[in-house]
């Protein structure tokens, strides 16, 4: 039997980061892309059933947000020299298979993590918000950051283990393996229809 507290879908958000089609586009084609983008559709549908809320985080830029990176910023100082990832790029909107509904949350960011550069902790508390389930792209680029994040926030927190993906595998089964399970409750997309029907 499971020991992975169940959750209360009114205080239950999930978090969908970086699924669009810039960023996809570094995973590998094929199956894997789309056996993601459906495992994420369906997670979506179980929230939504159940009254929870879904928050969709994306990386876009401005100019002026590219002329605010430092140099320093190693890892985002090529993006603004090369101007990539417009806000205003079709590229960098939520993929269309996922797209945002009414009384969704949209944020935008400009670095990793879906919490570091945006109102999203705030928005959170105004619905209530005391547990997030964690999904997207990449694993170790921004559902490392944002767990960490959310972890150090107090949050429930959950990481679905089949709802995120990296271009490095090594990389992503470390994190999902090692790194996660000591912040997290590390779960798959058949336990979190489970989890939301029991709270």
């Amino acid at each position: 039997m499971s020991t992975t507290p169940p959750l209360i879908p009114l205080h239950t958000a999930l978090v969908v980061l970086d699924c669009q089609p810039a960023i996809l586009a570094a995973l590998p084609d094929g199956e894997e892309r789309e056996g993601l983008l459906g495992r994420l559709e369906r997670a979506i549908a179980d929230v939504r059933a159940n009254g929870g809320t879904i928050v969709y985080v994306r990386l876009g830029f401005t100019e002026a947000d590219w002329d605010a990176i430092p140099a320093a910023n190693k890892a985002f100082l090529p993006m603004a020299q090369h101007r990539v990832l417009h806000d205003g790029d079709p590229a960098t909107a939520v993929h269309e298979r996922l797209a945002p509904q009414a009384g969704d949350i949209t944020i935008r960011k400009t670095r990793h993590g879906g919490l570091a550069t945006t109102d999203l902790a705030d928005r959170l508390l105004e619905r209530g918000i005391t547990a997030l389930v964690v999904a997207g792209v990449s694993t170790s680029g921004s559902v490392l950051p944002t767990v960490l994040d959310a972890a150090d926030r107090d949050y429930q927190l959950y990481v679905l283990s089949d709802a995120v993906a990296d271009p490095d595998a090594e990389a992503h089964n470390i994190l999902i393996h090692r790194v996660f399970p000591a912040r997290a409750h590390v779960i798959d997309t058949v336990e979190l229809r489970t989890l939301l029907q029991a709270g």
